[in-house]
């Protein structure tokens, strides 16, 4: 490693840590797992709705024969397919949606929402009242559409006015498709769907579980937006445009409302839950909806309940849905989207071990780096059998960094060589690094998948729990961090044996890596065995490219070219970089002088 590729890692180390400490929040280790029931009570405890019985004899009054609905008694029709079982009230509203292939870390059901921590609310205005159509009690009828179970709900009063609401579930998947259809409204009122939920906990750490639960929304013209997710106090946003859907993100499980058309606005807010063990956040939207829609037939929507996986967004067909799945900024989002997770997705369908899954992934993407981890090694070569003769124009110029830059640039243009050789294709394989870093925490794939000690691989995997908690690092020993942070200083100090680095330079490279172990210590197990397996194949890698690499050929190409320059008088081709570079230093220079001069 050279003293330019040893700058380049300390400054992107440097950003990274920057980065994971404003961005990826706390680093201590969660409390201890709570049941099903502590999640249900606390719930409970922290809301606590009105009952619609609890509605004055004048204000039943008032709304006529609408008010007569206000009173019965809530039942319950259950319905399900190969994915999701849902629970929908005759209030006309889904109370419950379980998804049946995914368990809680518990090994609880996975209810993502219940009558215990969300509500819905659907207020407009009937005869100059205001009325919750969600408070009304309806006749319910299930019946059967080619494959799909439909169930209608259905309050009629008066002279012929009615509302109805009709749900729809097919075989398989995760999406309801839901219809509102009345002719009490007036053309000009909005329908105000309010929906609140309070997010229980449903995996291993709740810290990292609130840093990744957000609400995102789609407005059709504007794009993908969303709330900040890493914020604990209150986070919210009026949205006065045309939106498409609203989706209440979690780290691997997405709830959404989504319109055919679009709403006419909406509100979102999110507010996180400190001291609460039970509760990751809580989380409000509103939708806006024309009633000119519902009476005209147009009021068609879709609810979303199901994994945060980026295949199954994609499937839905709903427009920019699968950017819930949040895999990093450009072009690490791009290397993620368009390489990692096709190449995962095919390997899943042959292999069913996720640690064999991940070992085969790093020999896949270490052979499609290969030329470049070749172009790296070549280039520290020459740069090292060129170390000798740079350390003379040091010695000779002294302290004058102009003139040894000077002397330094007309050597490597003599010696065919570019000083950045060696770093720039590190550089290049930057985005394939940075993108596991997003890929492996939000892959619901690793999810409860063990390997070896590890119990899940998507979160840390803990063989020691501390007594006490160590600041930037938590109160567990991360065994697969600690075996990444072991093999990366082996892999820097055999590095350092044929680097050109010395100094200082040199003792960063092994503080970096014992940097990284408090960074991801809280991270998931299974990016750690990523970049521990990549450490160990980039040993076997760097002694295969070792054999192949003749640096006494290298030296006599090198000093036969410097020859045949010096006798022809020139200096050598200069490329088009090095050219502007050689002409920034000279300004540089220049400008020094100039205020030397004043």
């Amino acid at each position: 490693m050279d003293r330019n590729t040893a700058i380049g890692f300390t400054l992107i180390a440097l950003l990274l840590m920057v980065y994971f400490y404003f961005f990826a929040g706390p680093t201590t280790a969660p409390p201890p797992p709570v049941t099903a029931a502590e999640v249900t009570d606390t719930v409970r405890t922290a809301e606590r709705k009105p009952q619609a019985a609890a509605l004055d004899t004048v204000a039943l009054a008032r709304l006529g024969d609408v008010g007569a609905l206000l009173r019965g008694q809530e039942l319950f029709t259950t319905i399900e397919n190969a994915d999701i079982k849902l629970v929908l009230s005759n209030h006309g509203t889904p109370v419950s949606a379980e998804l049946k292939n995914f368990k809680t870390y518990t090994q609880q059901p996975l209810v993502l929402i219940s009558q215990s921590n969300s509500s819905l609310s659907l207020a407009t205005r009937l005869d100059n009242e205001t009325v919750d159509l969600y408070a009304l009690y309806y006749q319910a009828a299930q019946s059967k559409r080619g494959d799909s179970t439909i169930v209608t709900f259905s309050a009629t009063w008066g002279d012929g006015r009615f509302v109805r609401h009709t749900y729809a579930l097919a075989p398989a998947g995760f999406q309801v498709r839901y219809r509102i259809e009345s002719n009490a409204l007036a053309a000009n009122e909005l329908l105000t769907l309010h929906w609140k939920n309070q997010t229980p906990l449903v995996e291993k750490d709740l810290n990292d579980s609130r840093l990744k639960t957000t609400i995102n929304y789609y407005a059709p013209g504007q794009g993908f937006d969303g709330l900040g997710e890493s914020s604990l106090d209150v986070e919210e946003t009026t949205l006065s445009q045309p939106l498409q859907w609203l989706a209440i993100r979690q780290k691997f499980f997405v709830s959404a409302i989504i319109a055919s058309g679009s709403f006419s606005g909406g509100y979102a807010r999110t507010y996180g839950y400190p001291g609460s063990e039970a509760i990751v956040k809580d989380t409000e939207v509103k939708a806006l909806i024309p009633a000119a829609d519902v009476l005209s037939g147009k009021s068609t929507y879709s609810y979303y309940f199901g994994p945060n996986e980026y295949s199954t967004l994609q499937q839905t067909n709903i427009p920019e849905f699968d950017r819930n799945l949040y895999l990093g900024w450009p072009p690490v989002k791009w290397v993620n989207r368009y390489l990692v997770v096709p190449v995962f997705s095919f390997l899943e369908g042959f292999i069913s071990n996720y640690g064999l899954m991940i070992v085969i992934l790093v020999l896949l993407v270490k052979l499609l780096l290969a030329p470049l981890s070749y172009q790296s090694y070549l280039g520290m070569a020459k740069m090292r059998l060129l170390k000798p003769e740079l350390d003379l124009i040091k010695e000779k110029y002294g302290d004058n960094m102009a003139q040894i830059q000077q002397e330094q640039m007309k050597l490597y243009q003599q010696a065919g060589v570019n000083p950045f050789s060696g770093c720039i294709p590190v550089l290049l394989q930057m985005p394939i690094l940075i993108a596991m870093f997003y890929f492996f925490p939000v892959s619901i794939e690793f999810r409860q998948q063990s390997f070896l000690w590890a119990e899940d691989l998507s979160t840390y995997d803990s063989i020691i729990n501390l007594p006490f908690s160590i600041p930037f690092y938590g109160s567990h020993v991360s065994l697969f961090t600690i075996l990444m942070t072991i093999s990366t200083l082996v892999y820097t100090w055999q590095n350092n044996q044929i680097s050109s680095v010395t100094g200082p330079m040199k003792q960063v490279s092994y503080i970096m890596p014992v940097v990284f172990m408090f960074v991801m210590n809280t991270f998931s197990a299974g990016l750690s065995f990523y970049y521990f397996v990549s450490n160990l194949v980039t040993f076997t890698q760097q002694a295969i490219i070792k054999r192949f690499v003749d640096e006494d050929k290298i030296k006599r190409v090198m000093d036969e070219h410097k020859k045949k320059l010096i006798a022809s008088g020139g200096t050598g081709k200069k490329s088009k970089f090095m050219a502007k570079l050689e002409e920034a230093m000279k300004a540089s220079e220049e400008a020094r002088k100039k205020n030397e001069r004043k």
